[in-house]
């Protein structure tokens, strides 16, 4: 099954897990953006359980070092809210690209475009698998020097910088607008060229592809797999995740997520500072037959 909807089947408390889908910041790493011990042991006891764990997030592959040393065997990651999966085993700087669902550089410049019309003073940078661009004006969200620095036009052109490379996502920020008002503004705007979603408690959106998003992306890997989304426990606390935890058989909202995502998730857990997946796993393991 790869419909990013969940079905109305079986109870899926009653269907023994074989996933775990999680959310990095503000779900599995705690505000100082480490991984508790409790929450690697949770992650260990999981797997020597039989249990898959994938790290679902919106972070691009170059920033899942801080979890590459909690894969325990398994090493894959979906990124950039679905746009690619990641082989970590290679380690810092290794890692391989297993999977890419591009955003179109037409449909990229298009969305960019439009959403500047409907919201002056957005400004952009752009993912690539390889690179990171930006606008002169897009400011220092991410704590690293862009390998160029021009308009999204100039960017996204045909035979803009990083041509060769995949788009993945772009992140469009704006200065002055409520995060949630930018967002229904900008899927209106945008209309079908792109997906749009965040995670950022700012007025940061992300664009990817149509069709892309984390649950799109974890439904075909778990296709690829076997498993159906009964058998998928997800965690998440921002829109971003909206849409897997719909998914999922078994879903949790952080004790501290955004009020879409505790309507969204079928139960919920204590705070990402709390170790509330953590909380969750070691429930699941203790209930198993």
């Amino acid at each position: 099954m790869t419909s990013a909807t969940r079905q109305p089947e079986t109870p899926a408390a009653a269907v023994p897990p074989r996933l775990i889908a999680t959310d990095l910041d503000g779900t599995l790493l705690r505000d100082d953006k480490s991984v508790s011990p409790r929450t690697v042991a949770a992650l260990a006891a999981a797997e020597e359980a039989g249990i898959e764990v994938f790290f679902v997030t919106g972070r691009p592959a170059r920033w899942m070092d801080v979890v590459s040393d909690h894969v325990h065997g398994h090493g894959l990651a979906i990124c950039g809210n679905g746009a690619a999966v990641v082989d970590l085993h290679g380690g810092p700087g290794a890692h391989r690209f297993v999977k890419v669902r591009e955003l179109a550089r037409e449909n990229a410049l298009d969305a960019a475009l439009l959403l500047r019309e409907a919201a002056p003073g957005t400004v952009y940078a752009i993912e690539q698998t390889y690179g990171f661009h930006q606008e002169p004006d897009y400011p220092a969200l991410h704590m690293e020097i862009p390998d160029n620095l021009a308009l999204a036009e100039d960017l996204l052109a045909p035979d803009g910088p990083g041509a060769a490379e995949p788009v993945l996502k772009i992140l469009a920020y704006h200065p002055t607008i409520d995060p949630d008002a930018f967002l229904t503004l900008a899927r209106l705007a945008i209309g079908d060229r792109a997906t749009v979603t965040r995670s950022s408690p700012s007025a940061l959106l992300e664009l990817s592809g149509p069709g892309v998003s984390k649950a799109s992306t974890l439904a075909l890997c778990c296709a690829e797999r076997g498993i159906s989304h009964e058998e998928v426990v997800a965690f998440g606390d921002m829109p971003n995740d909206v849409e897997m935890l719909t998914w999922a058989g078994r879903s949790y909202a952080m004790g501290n997520a955004h009020p879409d995502v505790i309507a969204a998730a079928s139960g919920q857990t204590v705070a990402n500072n709390d170790d509330g997946v953590a909380v969750v796993i070691e429930r699941m393991l203790t209930e198993r037959p």
